[in-house]
């Protein structure tokens, strides 16, 4: 029996892409809402590449968005039934989506670096967290856990619920997004942006790690970098 079109796991082009409340998963055959899927195109050069924004041309295929229901459908030819046989994924397109996912949370937090809602240097993201004023902390992956220990204490101390926690990325990673040196800790003050780099690192952990994370949920890193949920 044929799927109805709104929940088809392929679609005609990026206009029907966004018309469909929900899609059928390639790789667990599950309908999911489109915010819980990626989309994948086929490029020019006949590569299936992922359309994170849902705008890209040609017909589109959807996955759930965790690296290892990619993988699954990858590994099982999902692809090739869905575009009839037509474009290749590569385990490498896995890697892909990571890296994407991983540069939209940092231009995430660049943006709101520009929008005079960040804040640096231990010292100060201290003032602004122990005054309730930060919405997401975020640790460099090398930062020392005895400075990570002072601020969640300082949270505690505030008596009301604890600043979103982020740890998946490098002091080097931070310093580019945020154009300055050294940076270890970071604050982000209650604002738009703020939830929107706050969202796509919840879509970089649900991708590495499976995980449905809430707004509420406190992320941190593992010694490979990927992020874990930290309740």
């Amino acid at each position: 029996m044929l799927a109805h079109r709104e929940t088809e796991a392929s679609d005609d082009g990026p206009s029907a892409a966004r018309s469909g409340p929900v899609r059928l998963c390639l790789a667990t055959g599950e309908v999911k809402p489109v915010d819980a899927l990626i989309r994948y195109v086929i490029a020019p050069d006949g590569a299936i590449v992922p359309d994170l924004a849902r705008k890209l041309p040609g017909r589109g295929a959807w996955v759930t968005a965790t690296r290892v229901a990619l993988e699954s459908a990858i590994a099982h030819k999902r692809f090739a039934r869905s575009f009839r046989g037509k474009g290749a994924a590569g385990p490498e397109l896995a890697d892909l989506v990571d890296r994407l996912l991983e540069r939209a949370a940092l231009s995430a937090l660049s943006f709101a670096n520009k929008a005079g809602q960040v804040i640096t240097g231990f010292a100060k993201v201290e003032i602004a967290v122990d005054h309730g004023r930060a919405a997401v902390v975020v640790h460099a992956r090398e930062a020392a856990a005895d400075g990570v220990a002072k601020l969640a204490a300082a949270a505690r101390r505030t008596g009301t619920p604890e600043p979103a926690r982020v740890a998946a990325f490098s002091g080097l990673q931070l310093d580019l997004a945020l154009g300055r040196s050294n940076v270890v800790h970071a604050a982000l003050l209650a604002h738009a942006a703020s939830r929107s780099f706050l969202e796509h690192c919840q879509k970089l952990e649900r991708w590495r790690t499976g995980e449905n994370a809430g707004a509420a949920t406190h992320l941190s890193t593992n010694q490979e970098g990927s992020i874990e949920r930290n309740d």
